[in-house]
């Protein structure tokens, strides 16, 4: 029985000794992981500045698109005789322009 108690009490040694290890690793290493976690959030890569920018000129170009649509349609309607419909397509082309004056 004696014999047992030693062999449990040096494996336990032993098994802890891992154990403390990996604790006293993530206390002293937590600061560094939260600061560069802080960092990378408060921070823009040149990626992220690239997709933003990527997905502003996307939505300018389908809006351009959606309104030269609407132009078309309305210079069909004026060629027919609709006089509301010249001024809504000068309205229209002008809106395109607009847009793509605009800097985003």
């Amino acid at each position: 029985m004696r014999n047992m108690r030693l062999v449990l009490a040096v494996m336990s040694t032993f098994l802890l000794q891992g154990c403390v290890t990996s604790l006293v690793k993530n206390v002293v290493t937590a600061p560094v992981k939260i600061v560069s976690k802080t960092a990378d959030v408060l921070t823009t890569s040149q990626s992220e500045s690239d997709e933003k920018r990527g997905r502003q000129l996307r939505h300018r170009e389908e809006n351009i698109g959606e309104l030269a649509l609407r132009r078309d349609k309305a210079r069909e309607r004026c060629a027919d005789g609709d006089k509301d419909a010249c001024k809504k397509a000068a309205d229209i082309s002008e809106q395109i322009a607009d847009e793509r004056d605009r800097s985003y």
